[in-house]
């Protein structure tokens, strides 16, 4: 993982020594030290002078040759280019930037690239920009005390980056961010949004053409990662995603290990796809089991979560890959996690929608006909769906969970992410997915594995997302499949038998299972826990659920697993 902490003000000229005696101690050594700032990174982050006040902690890479960023000089970035814009427009990666005005070393923008590979959190109360609140929790700056509005807030929009944390007087820098600080003031920016590339001018014109773009992004990726990385675990789930990330890997100077896991009850057992993929790394491929007696509700999440984030199951599959890793030496994970977001997986009639608002009614007929096979439903169903689709108001970007909850009063949920406030004119299924990005920026948090090793999720990567929001909605659905224009991306390079499937693995049978031989564990756990200490759950609903027979259950308990999740991380702050 990459760790940095950059202090100011007078946290750092208060008690100098001591918090660098500390942080030293946590492995971060000081690589830039002023009378009013100073910089710690550990000793396997990179760090990259890019002029004589400006450096980049984390990896980058130039969009034009896929080439690290190595360090830049006034000739390389044009003159009447900002730095900010270069990095954007020009390169992408995992990185943070701290640049500081020619004369003022007390003054400094904290950049955060648009993927958000870097963690990146602050306090001007405590004088810090860091990626590992634990290191400086451990040396006195920031002190790990829960923020109770913040987790009231989190129970009724959970899975979800808003730039607040449940620590109080800590705040998140969000992706594609940048943090002005000027003494003890602090302002934030947007650099980069979703919106920019989802609009009629920027759209691709044809499916072969969307199709090439997306095979270009995505192999630029993988391959930039890999040679980055050279030792990988890729998670082999079977999936068409993870799979598209393994045909790129095909042909990589990386050393790559493929896993896979399965349950032993029915639904998540995908071997035999992931088979099929790591035979044509010609990889063997680890398989291991989630045994439903292994699923634990008390552990410690990863040190550096700054917000619930992680549940049983991210924790039991945490396990077995860090297992997994540490046997076979590898440096870092691959993932295809945030592929069906970026890949346009849409589940509504919105594609028809987009397609009749701009393409016209042939266009609409065409995409109606498509999601009539993708969703096995007949033509006039899916022209019925389409419809109502266009003549509903648009659908909120959050839905406020208000199941178990003792105060129900919350704020509008546009107002909890700079992209849920859409454009007056933009489309339905522009809108869902760009929401749904949204959501995908939580999926590096919950897991503990990269608290030590890298993460990688290449489809996330700024150049995959930017390419794929350029691809129409309802070229998504062409010829009755998701994801239809990266299958035809990467057609001749995956089996059959994965290119054309129409199902999708689940935990639901594994979740299920888990539920009901825990449940006695699971209402005391909430019910003489924190969450009801703080009055914040409704105890009576609670224990209507949990007095409900087994075979009267609906995907209610997934909601269980959510307080559970929270209650965990509030547990495990004090």
């Amino acid at each position: 993982m990459y760790r940095f902490a950059a202090l100011f003000g007078d946290s750092l000229t208060a008690n100098e020594n001591q918090i660098g005696e500390s942080l030293r101690a946590a492995g971060l050594t000081d690589v830039l030290t002023h009378a009013s700032f100073s910089l710690y990174v550990s000793a396997d982050t990179p760090v990259t002078r890019l002029h004589a006040r400006a450096l980049l902690v984390g990896h980058a890479f130039r969009r034009a040759d896929g080439t690290p960023l190595t360090g830049s000089t006034h000739s390389e970035i044009p003159a009447d280019i900002k730095l900010t814009r270069y990095l954007i427009e020009q390169c992408w990666g995992d990185y943070i930037v701290l640049e500081f005005p020619a004369d003022d070393w007390a003054q400094f923008d904290t950049i955060r690239d648009p993927s958000g590979g870097v963690a990146c959190v602050y306090s001007i109360a405590s004088g810090c920009v860091t990626s590992d609140v634990s290191a400086m929790v451990d040396a006195g700056v920031i002190r790990r005390a829960v923020d109770w509005s913040f987790i009231k807030e989190n129970l009724i929009y959970p899975h979800l980056k808003t730039g607040s944390t449940g620590l109080l007087d800590v705040s998140e820098l969000l992706p594609g961010h940048r943090l002005r600080i000027s003494g003890d003031a602090a302002t934030t920016d947007e650099l980069w949004t979703p919106w920019t590339f989802a609009t009629r001018d920027q759209r691709y014109r044809s499916a072969p053409e969307a199709a090439a773009a997306v095979r270009s992004s995505v192999t630029a990726a993988v391959e930039s990662w890999a040679a980055a990385d050279g030792d990988v675990l890729l998670e082999l789930s079977g999936g068409l995603d993870s799979s598209i990330v393994a045909a790129c890997l095909r042909h990589s100077t990386a050393r790559v290990t493929c896993c896979n896991l399965v349950t032993a009850v029915p639904g998540a057992d995908e071997r035999d796809y992931a088979t099929a993929m790591s035979g044509v790394l010609g990889q063997y491929l680890h398989v291991r089991t989630l045994r439903v007696e292994d699923a634990a509700f008390d552990f410690p999440p990863p040190a550096n979560a700054v917000a619930p984030s992680t549940w049983f199951l991210q924790n039991a599959a945490n396990t077995l890959k860090e297992a997994i890793g540490q046997e076979q030496g590898i440096r870092s994970f691959f993932s295809g996690g945030g592929g069906d977001t970026a890949f346009g997986y849409i589940k509504t009639a919105a594609p028809a929608a987009d397609a009749y608002r701009e393409r016209g009614l042939l266009a609409a007929a065409c995409a109606a006909r498509d999601l009539a096979e993708l969703h096995q439903c007949t033509f006039w169903k899916a022209c019925r769906l389409t419809i109502k689709k266009l003549l509903s108001p648009p659908k909120p970007p959050r839905v406020p969970d208000l199941s178990f909850v003792r105060d129900t009063a919350h704020r509008s949920a546009i107002s909890l992410h700079p992209w849920f406030a859409s454009p007056p004119d933009s489309l339905p299924g522009d809108r869902e997915r760009i929401f749904d990005l949204a959501g995908a920026q939580i999926f590096r948090d919950g897991v503990a594995r990269a608290t030590t090793s890298h993460l990688r999720m290449p489809l996330l990567s700024q150049p995959v997302v930017e390419a794929c929001l350029k691809v129409p909605s309802w070229m998504w659905i062409e010829g009755g499949y998701n994801r239809s224009v990266a299958r035809s991306a990467f057609a001749d390079d995956l089996p059959a038998k994965i290119l054309h499937r129409r199902s999708k693995g689940t935990f639901m049978n594994y979740s299920g299972a888990v539920y009901r031989r825990n449940k006695p564990l699971l209402r005391d756990y909430l019910l003489q826990g924190s969450l009801e200490g703080h009055g914040l759950l409704d105890a009576t609903a609670l224990q209507r659920f949990f007095d409900r027979r087994h075979d009267d259950l609906d995907d209610g308990f997934m909601r269980i697993f959510d307080l559970c999740a929270i209650e965990n991380w509030v547990r495990h702050q004090t």
